[in-house]
């Protein structure tokens, strides 16, 4: 091989790196630009975040829920931390389209009318499981675990002064009461919303696997059993310590799992759909076939 021929090879290289560095620099000034503008009203989201935890507070007997910092440099952090995750979420259909115009060059036109929605439906889906964490999961896991003190707590003071909130308190024994911190509720919230918007996306990954031919409908209803296994112990490592939580993300995601399996047998049917028009397989014959039989 000549000295010109080794050029002429590395030169789509070096502008493949030349394309990669661009993409990745538009991106990240899209999050940086993202952050700011997000840090600039991160207070009411913040507050908006701190909803599930206030109902459930004044669900539970306190009239008047109070959150505290105890370091003067917390709450500032508190408010980085929050620009950052809705920085990345203003900023991704950004980041997605420098994605989709770095690899698009390199796909034939099936594959780009088969790659497009799933990178539109990613962020939808991540948004409803988000929604989801926020509007039902955080408020049960709240009032499960706020439960065991500020009620009966707040319940008992309140009986023994014969109503008088102002001047509840008990004559012996220690009053168990929540002081919640801004940083840690905050922090199991976010935990819910990125763990639901995460296991949201199972249908994606699923059916972009099948259209890969890495995954099978057969072989996905023949592993329901290791599955089932799976969801529990995810369910158990990011969700609280508590039963009701537990089960709400296994029901979801073992329901995203089946639809999952629902579209990848469509995606088989339409590649042998058009194999069959292609003249490739015949009317009776199936290319996922062996699959079924070892399964």
């Amino acid at each position: 091989m000549s000295d010109s021929d080794i050029d002429d090879s590395s030169a789509p290289l070096i502008e493949h790196l030349a394309e990669l560095r661009t993409r990745i620099i538009r991106s990240v000034l899209a999050f940086v630009v993202g952050m700011v503008i997000c840090f600039t009203v991160a207070g009411p989201i913040l507050d908006f975040l701190l909803v599930p935890i206030e109902k459930s507070m004044r669900a539970l007997g306190n009239p008047n829920p109070v959150m505290q910092y105890t370091a003067p440099q917390e709450y500032f952090f508190t408010l980085i931390r929050i620009s950052m995750v809705g920085g990345l979420a203003v900023s991704f259909p950004v980041i997605a389209y420098q994605l989709w115009r770095f690899v698009a060059p390199g796909l034939y036109r099936n594959e780009k009318n088969a790659f497009l929605p799933f990178l539109i439906a990613s962020p939808v889906l991540f948004l409803m499981g988000a929604a989801f964490a926020q509007y039902v999961v955080v408020p049960l896991a709240m009032t499960f675990f706020l439960g065991f003190a500020d009620l009966p707590s707040f319940v008992g003071a309140l009986v023994s002064n014969g109503g008088d909130v102002a001047a509840a308190s008990t004559d012996s024994g220690i009053d168990i009461v929540f002081n919640g911190k801004v940083n840690e509720s905050l922090d199991i919230t976010l935990k819910m919303i990125v763990a639901f918007g995460l296991c949201f996306q199972l249908p994606v990954l699923l059916t972009l696997m099948g259209k890969a031919g890495l995954a099978t409908a057969a072989g996905l209803r023949g592993t329901r059993k290791y599955a089932v296994v799976g969801i529990l112990t995810v369910a158990a490592l990011v969700t609280p310590p508590d039963v009701t939580t537990q089960l709400i993300l296994f029901t979801v995601v073992y329901g995203l799992y089946e639809i999952s399996i629902f579209l990848v047998a469509r995606v088989e049917k339409k590649r042998n759909d058009e194999l069959r028009a292609a003249g490739v397989l015949d009317e009776d014959d199936d290319i996922f076939a062996e699959f079924d039989e070892d399964d």
